[in-house]
């Protein structure tokens, strides 16, 4: 090892250099670590690391007849590329500022955040949201860690935490900072996102469950007190109420499907399961429905097996909910059409296809796009008048991705509305035999 060392030495200017290197990475470790960005056990590797990658960076390899050249200029300047290496390597967005504020350098992450940076200009320039400002001037002037949260509503709304963190270099030089701070955004905004789905998801639960519950309750007291002896006002609410009360266990099994299906999404179904005789259930489940409406289902079969891997009780249940939707909104055009076919997706990978199809109003294009939304619908009157849920599609989507497929909906108003459910069809050397075999 001693020997190993005698053929390496430092210039004056590079012992600064390894010693800004050193200080930045245990700076930016320590605020992974302080942020729970990371572990212990990961904010020591990095550390680790990023020490011995500044060592071999600033040192000198000595030759039998001199000394590579090496620069002795101390990390006072912009754009110093040892800096920007350390900091270029790191997964967050990190901009590094001299005690001034000016920036000394960042990253591809951090030009992303704010496109604005420019190395050896002041950083207030290029972050002008005043929490920001203000939480850099508080760390120049206390040395403190500072957190602040901040938005952007161009072009999209994002959210992220920044964290300004001194780092203490010491005075080695004159012409040498004696210290650096480093500033590490986190983006909020895929959890901001679920908390505000979260809350949306909670407050039209609330509503839809409330509107049968005041129903139920308005009945029972009309029931428990001017009509307690009518018992025609009690034959005539009583289906009322039945209703209701159907209507909200619907939403409620609905509601549990779904949270089933999300804790689940992870884990991809490998049974092999024919969609042929899936779909012929499903119509002959609903023959009494259609033929209250006064509609005909039409299932153009093939005659050979339809494989996919799936679970065949969640695959019932997406095509109970499109056949279902097809008769109660398209009734008026007297017959409902689901077709087989098999292609391929745009990457080129071998799918099924299961298409409804009603010849009924059809739905205007700028509702398509947000059908699969949870409660979203294109009339709430008459959806609620048929006993929708608003969750029947979004479970649909969310059982589809799960199996890693997809649902198309296509439609012109006047000429109905078409559902198509892709899925992928498993390749023959994959171990898999037709069950038909």
């Amino acid at each position: 090892m001693a020997g190993f060392l005698r053929r390496w030495e430092f210039a004056p200017g590079a012992i600064f250099r390894v010693g800004l290197m050193i200080a930045v990475a245990g700076g930016v470790c320590a605020t992974f670590l302080a942020t729970g960005a990371a572990g212990i056990g990961q904010a020591f590797a990095g550390f680790a690391v990023l020490s011995l990658a500044a060592l071999l960076a600033g040192a000198r390899h000595r030759q039998p007849g001199g000394i590579l050249p090496m620069s002795d200029q101390p990390l006072a300047a912009a754009g110093d590329s040892i800096l920007e290496t350390v900091i270029g390597g790191l997964p967050d967005p990190v901009v590094a500022l001299d005690r001034d504020g000016r920036i000394l350098a960042f990253n591809a992450q951090a030009a992303l955040v704010a496109p604005a940076l420019r190395r050896g200009e002041l950083a207030l320039i290029a972050l002008r949201m005043p929490g920001v400002v203000d939480a850099i001037r508080r760390a120049r002037e206390t040395g403190a860690q500072q957190r602040v949260e901040f938005s952007e509503r161009v072009p999209i709304d994002r959210w992220f935490e920044m964290v300004v963190t001194r780092v203490i270099l010491g005075r080695i030089s004159t012409q040498a900072p004696a210290d650096i701070f480093l500033l590490t955004f986190h983006d909020l905004t895929p959890l901001r996102r679920v908390e505000e789905m979260r809350a949306d998801f909670v407050a039209n639960a609330s509503h839809e469950l409330r509107t049968p519950l005041a129903a139920l309750s308005g009945f029972i007291d009309t029931l428990q007190g001017t009509a307690r002896g009518d018992a025609a006002a009690r034959e005539r609410f009583l289906p009322i109420m039945q209703a209701q009360a159907t209507r909200m266990a619907r939403l409620i099994d609905d509601l549990l499907s779904l949270s089933r299906i999300e804790l689940s999404a992870h884990l991809r179904p490998e049974t092999p399961t024919d969609l042929v005789p899936i779909v012929r259930q499903v119509a002959d489940g609903l023959e009494t429905l259609a033929r209250d409406r006064d509609v005909k289902i039409i299932v153009n079969a093939p005659p050979e097996a339809l494989i996919v891997l799936g679970d065949r009780d969640e695959l019932l249940r997406v095509f109970e909910n499109l056949v279902e939707n097809a008769l109660k909104y398209g009734a008026s055009g007297k017959r409902v059409e689901i077709n087989f076919s098999r292609d391929k997706s745009p990457d080129g990978v071998p799918e099924a296809r299961v298409a409804v199809r009603d010849h009924g109003p059809g739905i205007a294009p700028e509702h398509l796009p947000r059908l699969t939304e949870r409660f979203y619908r294109v009339d709430v009157a008459d959806s609620r008048a048929q006993g929708g849920t608003g969750l029947g599609l979004a479970l649909a989507k969310h059982i589809l991705n799960r199996h890693r497929g997809r649902l198309s909906i296509a439609s012109v108003l006047g000429q109905g509305a078409t559902f198509t459910v892709h899925l992928p069809v498993p390749s023959l050397d994959s171990g898999f035999r037709n069950i038909t075999e």
